[in-house]
């Protein structure tokens, strides 16, 4: 593989945006503009991804509220799972009901329990404008529930509820980035 094809090597390492900011809690724009920003943006996402060790990242985590999200996210049976989706639309999620442990690169070091489908579909489109169709199950369903989430104004904090809730915000609020 060449290094260019590597997504990420050629980006730039952008400061993650973190709870409480309130473009994590804003829906997102659409994307209109396929041009070279758009390649940038999604290049300096994989980088920050991969610099934050992470499986996922939305453009609002790097503080641009745009429909954009990049993934290298392995499924249940260790599938490894790699690209990106513009404009993205959560068109189905289906299978069972499982809560699992969830983390966010916007809540660093803090994960809590969180309920999603084990199986979801997205559809949405390249950095160049092709139609794309991504399919997951397992963990890489809940990357793809998690991501979609983001670009709705959504963390996964906002699927707690009562004692898990309450547990993971004190953590936050404790935390030394908070």
């Amino acid at each position: 593989m060449r290094h260019g094809s590597i997504p990420g090597a050629h980006g730039r390492v952008r400061p993650l945006t973190l709870l409480g900011d309130p473009i994590l809690h804003t829906p997102c724009t659409e994307v209109t503009d396929f041009g070279p920003e758009l390649a940038r943006l999604v290049e300096d996402l994989f980088a920050t991804m991969y610099a934050a060790r992470g499986v996922g990242l939305a453009a609002n985590q790097v503080g641009r509220s745009l429909r954009v999200f990049v993934y290298d996210c392995p499924d249940d049976d260790d599938v490894r799972h790699l690209g990106h989706v513009v404009n993205p639309r959560l068109v189905s999620t289906d299978g069972v009901v499982l809560r699992g442990p969830e983390g966010c690169l916007s809540l660093p070091g803090l994960e809590a329990g969180t309920e999603r489908h084990d199986e979801a579909v997205v559809e949405g489109f390249t950095a160049t404008g092709e139609a794309v169709r991504v399919s997951g199950t397992g963990f890489f369903a809940r990357c793809l529930q998690h991501e979609c989430d983001h670009l709705e104004g959504r963390v996964y904090v906002d699927h707690l509820t009562g004692w898990r809730r309450r547990r993971l915000l004190r953590r936050a609020a404790r935390a030394p980035w908070a």
